[in-house]
């Protein structure tokens, strides 16, 4: 483990120390969660620092270690991963310094300071947007040994852009009247702030486009992880195409569920209670992906055939 982490910190530095910085803040708000009994928008107002905290040790973390994969060093790649994290930067420097003011990042259009604020949010997501874009460029066009990893790195980066896009409803006022001052909502339906999930907070009431955005942004985690494990458990039993066909059915379905998710949320409804048209769709998607799966298996285990001499 020590030997791991010693490795990490030489990763790329200028991520390591903003995550390492997360970590902190991570902690910070945990104990701001308990501490401080304030609560906005219907949760504690130290919760969203938390959870973004907890989301770019995550993502930094993860685009640190996919760096480090690249069979040569590109110095464009390095640059985008330092915007990257320029970018993230100025994200948490107003979301914590909103917290410290009392009110929220996201959404607040009260004032001519909270509206500059919330601008100046989305003009750094669209950058870093912009970077994460270039680097999945780089790492497709410089892909690492093992295949399965790099169908794994190049679905992963793509699918994550994915999950930015998906959030773009959310800048979009959703309530009908309009609330004055706020400039978009989570919620789709019924206003932010309303009951919830334990942690994440996601709507139990309306559509919440959270849920889409935040499956979308793990692909990132999720599909090397898969490749990790199809690697470990069956790389003897199957072949190295057959798992780069499973990955890429994985990753195919895995942006169809985030589509689905963010769909089922702009027609308002909560994650645990779809309709009828959500479930069959939900099922359509599970036979389509349990179908491709096992023709790639069964192709594997299909003897070939050998033409005659």
């Amino acid at each position: 483990m020590t030997t791991t982490l010693r490795r990490a910190a030489h990763w790329h530095r200028p991520m390591m120390v903003f995550v390492s910085a997360m970590a902190v803040l991570a902690v910070v708000s945990a104990v701001g969660i308990v501490a401080d009994s304030r609560v906005l928008t219907g949760a504690p107002i130290w919760l969203k620092p938390f959870k973004f905290a907890v989301s770019f040790v995550l993502y930094g973390t993860t685009l640190a270690w996919m760096l480090s994969l690249l069979p040569r060093r590109s110095r464009i790649a390095e640059w985008a991963v330092t915007v990257i994290v320029a970018m993230s930067v100025v994200e948490m420097v107003v979301i914590v310094g909103q917290v410290l003011r009392g009110t929220t990042s996201h959404f607040n259009a009260t004032t001519p300071l909270n509206s500059t604020l919330f601008q100046v949010m989305g003009e750094a997501i669209m950058v870093l947007f912009t970077a994460h874009l270039v680097l999945g460029i780089v790492v497709v066009r410089r892909p690492i040994a093992d295949r399965v990893g790099r169908y794994a790195v190049g679905l992963g980066l793509g699918l994550t852009l994915l999950g930015m896009l998906v959030a773009v409803p959310m800048v979009v006022p959703s309530q009908e009247p309009a609330i004055e001052g706020i400039a978009g909502a989570h919620s789709v339906g019924v206003p932010d702030g309303g009951p919830g999930l334990p942690l994440v907070g996601w709507s139990t009431t309306g559509g919440d486009l959270r849920i889409g955005h935040f499956v979308g942004l793990h692909a990132l985690q999720v599909l090397p992880i898969l490749a990790i494990l199809l690697n470990r458990f069956l790389g003897a039993r199957l072949d190295e195409p057959t798992r780069v066909r499973l990955l890429v059915v994985a990753g195919g379905a895995y942006g169809v569920l985030t589509m689905l998710l963010t769909w089922q949320a702009l027609r308002g409804q909560p994650l645990l209670r779809p309709d009828a048209l959500t479930l069959a769709a939900g099922a359509a998607l599970l036979v389509a992906a349990g179908t491709a799966g096992g023709r790639v298996l069964a192709r594997q285990r299909r003897p070939e055939l050998v033409p005659a001499a």
